[in-house]
């Protein structure tokens, strides 16, 4: 069987869905990677996969967004998978058209709601209206968290018959693995892993440590992740040096090891806006991470408030840093159980299994209504 998968980039095809295009691989099927060139490409060639890509241009042009569905239904008609796997918003939108014209099922993976939903203004009632005319077409659609369906069905979106709520991407186990024994550094060191957003409260995280450090300054705050001046919640790079010339935070630029730096970091902090579910917090709980997070979609199913670590509210830097206080007055066995309570939620709930079994269930399912 060929299977097509769609992403907005290949980095993200390498980073979050290898694991599936892996399982699909040793299923005996024919694995096509969609996407935009990018340094990741040749990976996913030396990996077993075809790669086609497509050009997909960031914003909200509607001229070249039609142009891209254009350009999906051309690669559709020519490569005739079975079935396309969708992620990301603009696979998911122009990507159904494209499969629908093309006479191809898809399944469709909402895998956060993105600024669009964060932000309510004309580009997100435009959203709302594409995601409505849209997803009319896919035979199987995955949400990351309940939130995000509920809001679905809510704005009469998606038909819930065809809905189904996955834990995350899943994360690999083996792959995000804890240190044999605890350590509590000295000093404490708080880690970010996320792109460089707005929507991912980089200001938040940057001023909470500026209050945690007032009053602790050994205390070590890092960001790690790429810097993303095209997306709509980009945070220019200027304006990221304006940030980190106080010394309060260390930028760690981006890596393809992740693991490796989450593994010297005592908590793994998230402010985002709002999420799907958020690998980071996936990869930091399954490495035996105590977490802080905001109460928003996606993020509270990660952390669970006392257990495995704190939740603080929405765009509010003061509640941030009281959270990360709190959890610097923690002593060392307190720490250690949140870590392992991490551990086992990830274990118990987002094993990357759990998420290859329903997308093989789903594709068996999905290529079998076509033939009858």
């Amino acid at each position: 069987m060929r299977i097509a998968i769609v992403i907005n980039t290949s980095w993200n095809i390498y980073n979050f869905r290898m694991s599936l295009v892996q399982a699909l691989l040793a299923e005996g099927h024919e694995v096509v990677a969609v996407a935009p060139q990018d340094a990741y490409s040749d990976r996913l060639t030396a990996a077993g996969c075809q790669f086609v890509p497509v050009q997909m241009e960031k914003g909200t042009n509607p001229f070249t967004d039609m142009l891209l569905a254009w350009r999906l239904y051309q690669t559709y008609k020519h490569l005739q998978p079975d079935v396309v796997l969708h992620y990301t918003i603009k696979p998911n939108i122009y990507g159904s058209l494209a499969a629908h014209w093309a006479g191809v099922p898809a399944i469709n993976n909402v895998s956060g709601l993105g600024t669009v939903f964060i932000t309510r203004d004309y580009v997100s009632a435009i959203a709302k209206a594409l995601y409505r005319l849209a997803f009319r077409y896919p035979a199987k659609v995955f949400f990351q968290n309940k939130d995000d369906l509920r809001l679905f069905l809510r704005n009469k979106l998606v038909q819930p018959g065809i809905t189904e709520v996955l834990p995350g991407s899943g994360i690999d186990l083996q792959a995000f693995m804890p240190a044999g024994t605890f350590r509590r550094n000295q000093p404490f060191v708080f880690l970010m892993v996320a792109r460089v957003l707005y929507d991912k409260g980089v200001i938040e995280f940057v001023e909470a440590c500026k209050r945690v450090q007032a009053q602790q300054p050994q205390v070590k705050c890092q960001l790690l992740g790429k810097v993303d001046e095209m997306s709509r919640s980009g945070i220019r790079r200027s304006k990221l040096d304006a940030l980190l010339a106080t010394g309060k935070v260390e930028y760690l630029g981006a890596t393809d090891d992740v693991a490796a730096v989450i593994a010297t970091a005592d908590c793994v902090v998230l402010p985002s806006y709002r999420e799907g579910t958020p690998h980071t917090l996936l990869e930091a709980a399954a490495m035996a991470k105590p977490l802080i997070a905001t109460d928003v979609p996606g993020c509270r199913d990660v952390v669970q408030h006392g257990l495995n670590g704190y939740l603080c509210r929405v765009r509010d830097a003061e509640d941030l840093a009281a959270k990360m206080q709190q959890l610097l007055q923690l002593p060392e066995a307190e720490l250690e159980r949140m870590g392992q309570a991490s551990r086992q939620l990830a274990v118990t709930k987002y094993d990357d299994r759990f998420v290859i079994q329903k997308y093989l269930q789903a594709v068996e399912q999905v290529t079998a209504q076509v033939k009858i």
